[in-house]
């Protein structure tokens, strides 16, 4: 293996803006920012989510995020700032490094993702199955 996936999340940490647990929570009253959780649906449906994020599987960010894609989603044309989020802040380190990359600003993510959440015992609400 030429790169591990340690080196390319060390990369994207040194390229990206990180929040901490403070500035995530105020995030949560700004209505010019979008939380975006990254994770699978499932643990969303077992875990529970910040309230009022918004979900972007993380297979289907790039789509969801260019504007020329069938798949586009409108929330990411919003001219809003972007905080994302995954279980640990691995997943959301590359996707913030790869949003950026395709032009998507202002964009971060929360440092330790939603474990760091709920372990400092941070709203969480649930999230229903379909």
């Amino acid at each position: 293996m030429k790169t591990s996936v340690k080196q390319l999340v060390d990369q994207a940490m040194r390229e990206i803006e990180t929040l901490n647990l403070d500035q995530a929570k105020a995030a949560l009253d700004d209505p010019g920012t979008v939380i975006v959780d990254l994770r699978d649906i499932r643990e969303l449906n077992r875990e529970g989510k910040i309230p009022g994020a918004f979900h972007a599987p993380r297979g289907m960010l790039e789509f969801w995020v260019d504007p020329d894609s069938e798949y586009h989603r409108d929330v990411f044309s919003s001219g809003k700032r972007f905080v994302f989020y995954c279980a640990k802040g691995h997943r959301s380190a590359l996707a913030t490094q790869t949003v950026k990359s395709m032009g998507l600003d202002p964009v971060c993510h929360i440092g330790g993702g939603f474990e760091a959440w709920t372990q400092a015992g941070l709203p969480v609400e649930p999230v229903e199955k379909k």
